[in-house]
């Protein structure tokens, strides 16, 4: 088993990471796929900004929860088996991630997996996620852009886990995350660079919504 739950913490990880609510609901609901509209990213940050904030907030929860929970459940199987809680938690991590990103079941067009970082971070150190969401809370109030405060708090965290003494390996494999988290941001980069980044606002109703409503 000790050997098994390396494969077994992968594949599971990969497969409850590629379930992705926004595709979900923008086919059941609005009846079109979120990945051809908008931005074309099937996360929360497209999705309210398509669709409003009736559904977005479920997103981001579930988004957040599935990341925990994985987190969790397979840092403690980790450990129980003799293997350290962190890097149990940063490992299965690394795949929620990977799925979220190459989901299998969406022919492998995901998101760019944030929230499923910000859980990790919150479950390797609470205090990491706090100041890593305290980090992406003054940023997107102040700037109003949700990639860069995306890609600062998360960085911010990644140094944080060495600073406050994170399990070596857990930092490391957390680190090389946000780095590919950054990578899959470089349209957004491309945009923030040229000033055309569109802003991100609490309350805006989207479109559809008013019509709705």
């Amino acid at each position: 088993m000790k050997i098994a739950i390396w494969f077994i913490a992968a594949i599971a990880a990969w497969y409850v990471g590629g379930m992705n609510l926004a595709i979900s609901i923008s086919k059941t609901v609005y009846h079109e796929d979120i990945r051809t509209v908008g931005s074309g990213n099937p996360g929360f940050t497209n999705f309210k900004r398509v669709y409003g904030n009736k559904y977005a907030w479920f997103i981001f929860a579930f988004d957040l929860c599935k990341g925990a929970v994985m987190c969790l459940a397979f840092g403690f199987w980790f450990q129980g088996l003799g293997y350290d809680f962190q890097l149990g938690a940063a490992y299965t991590g690394l795949f929620v991630m990977l799925g979220h990103s190459f989901p299998l079941q969406y022919r492998f067009r995901g998101g760019k997996g944030f929230l499923v970082l910000l859980s990790e971070l919150f479950v390797l150190d609470w205090r990491v996620g706090l100041i890593a969401f305290g980090v992406m809370t003054v940023l997107l109030l102040t700037l109003k852009y949700m990639s860069l405060a995306t890609m600062c708090g998360l960085t911010a965290g990644a140094v944080m886990l060495f600073v406050l003494g994170c399990h070596l390996p857990a930092a490391i494999i957390y680190s090389a995350c946000v780095v590919f988290m950054i990578i899959r941001h470089k349209e957004n980069i491309k945009r923030l660079k040229n000033g055309t980044e569109s802003k991100f606002t609490l309350h805006h109703r989207s479109a559809k919504e008013n019509h709705e409503g």
